[in-house]
């Protein structure tokens, strides 16, 4: 069976060029296009019958997304509950499912729907959804598809870019960098020009999706199909690269270590100790909820490079809507998904309300991406700035046990800042540990 999985998670390969047909309106969709909402899904079952449905998420402000649908829907209420972020929620959503209690609607990254469809956790939605599959590039379907088989709705893609604190590279007369070694630079310069506990920016052993998409820039490879074997190379010459820069620059104490979304964090962001931040699209949002007093003091430009004149970037997230295998009310559940990713009402709520950038083509150029972020409205063509990056992301395959990958990322990488070992030792941990789970799980390895 599993290796009849791998054979079939060949479909995640699509998440290269496709996601570049993400990017805009290539089809010559107009903001107009959005006044004709998708056709609903239909499951089996009444989707209009009353129905109670738990929503597990992180989606900043989705609470306000989703009491539209409730107003308008007061016998199919959606319940959010705000479990974990990432990966740790799908962590709990297996350990969910195995009890008995998953919930009805999953939030999941594109890199952990492997991990739910190998646990048997997500139900096959794909002719559920058949209807709705023209509202989206081809590209972004495939995110959520192995072979002919669909899994969730793409919600969102995330192309990585680099915010940066506008006022203070003004008040300490520093430069936006477009290399990575001009980034090292300016964290030496920062520790000389700005206040002691200032730094450029961190270096988080707790977010392995942030180094993945890292890494993607960087020209990595993590997982491979051949044949009917999983080749791993997650400690090739691309992440060993990015480990060890990044493990230079914090023992040299040019960067700082904590990890990302603590409260001391998210005090850093907010009072300017950090100054700088490699993040994604999505990262626009999530700077209102942790650096509300920072609103209209960032800037966002494409990510430094590894060689000067490329123009790369890769992807952290960006991810869909599923729902469980074990949903009581799955006809319901699947009219809310659609409503959710397709309708020209939730698409606007997901940009102007939660951060989003939706990955419905409709979503990617309504009016409501014509209006900037609120934390920067200093920048209005942000979106379109967003959309030229997004064409410029890699691709990349993920396996099916992301989970233990990124488990043995924030394992090995802590524990390489606590003792101050090399980075590049972590990155043979993590890939120790993943090939040794694909063998346990019964996956041939190619070697």
């Amino acid at each position: 069976m599993h290796r009849r999985l791998a054979a079939s998670l060949v479909g995640v390969v699509v998440a290269s060029s496709a996601l570049t047909a993400c990017t805009a309106s290539d089809d010559g969709t107009t903001p107009d296009d959005t006044s004709a909402p998708a056709e609903t899904a239909a499951a089996g079952g009444d989707a209009d019958a009353p129905a109670e449905l738990d929503f597990w998420t992180w989606t900043t402000n989705i609470e306000d997304v989703v009491a539209i649908w409730n107003e308008e829907n007061p016998d199919q209420q959606v319940t959010v509950d705000r479990q974990a972020q990432g990966d740790e929620l799908i962590t709990r959503v297996l350990t969910a499912a195995q009890a008995g209690n998953d919930p009805c609607l999953i939030h999941t990254e594109y890199q952990a729907l492997p991990v739910l469809v190998s646990n048997g956790v997500v139900a096959d939605v794909t002719a559920d959804f058949e209807g709705i599959r023209d509202a989206f590039p081809e590209g972004a379907w495939g995110l959520t598809s192995f072979g002919d088989q669909t899994f969730a709705v793409p919600q969102d893609i995330a192309p990585m870019m680099l915010f940066y604190r506008e006022d203070l590279f003004a008040q300490y007369g520093l430069e936006v960098p477009t290399t990575w070694d001009e980034f090292a630079a300016l964290a030496a310069e920062v520790r000389e020009k700005a206040e002691p506990d200032q730094y450029l920016a961190t270096f988080s052993s707790g977010d392995p999706g942030w180094f993945a998409g890292l890494a993607q820039q960087a020209g990595a490879e993590w997982w491979a199909p051949e044949g009917e074997a999983w080749k791993v190379g997650i400690d090739d010459e691309a992440t060993t690269k990015l480990a060890t820069y990044w493990g230079d620059l914090v023992s040299a104490g040019l960067i700082d270590d904590q990890p990302m979304y603590t409260p001391e964090w998210n005090a850093a962001m907010n009072d300017g100790t950090l100054l700088a931040w490699p993040t994604a699209v999505w990262g626009a949002g999530v700077l209102e909820g942790v650096a509300p007093d920072t609103a209209g003091l960032w800037r966002a430009v494409p990510m430094p490079q590894w060689s000067e004149g490329e123009s790369r970037t890769g992807y952290w997230g960006g991810s869909g809507t599923a729902i469980s295998a074990s949903c009581e009310y799955p006809a319901q559940a699947a009219k809310f998904v659609t409503w959710l990713n397709t309708s020209p009402e939730a698409l606007e709520a997901l940009v102007t309300i939660a951060g989003v950038y939706p990955a419905a083509t409709a979503g990617q150029t309504g009016t409501a991406l014509e209006q900037p972020p609120v934390m920067l409205p200093n920048q209005p063509d942000f979106y379109a700035q967003a959309s030229e990056i997004a064409g410029t992301a890699s691709g990349f395959t993920w396996g099916p046990n992301v989970n233990v990958t990124y488990q043995a990322y924030k394992d090995a990488f802590q524990a390489a800042i606590q003792n101050g070992t090399p980075f590049a030792d972590a990155v043979t941990t993590m890939q120790e540990t993943t090939v040794a789970d694909l063998k346990q799980q019964g996956y041939e390895v190619a070697e």
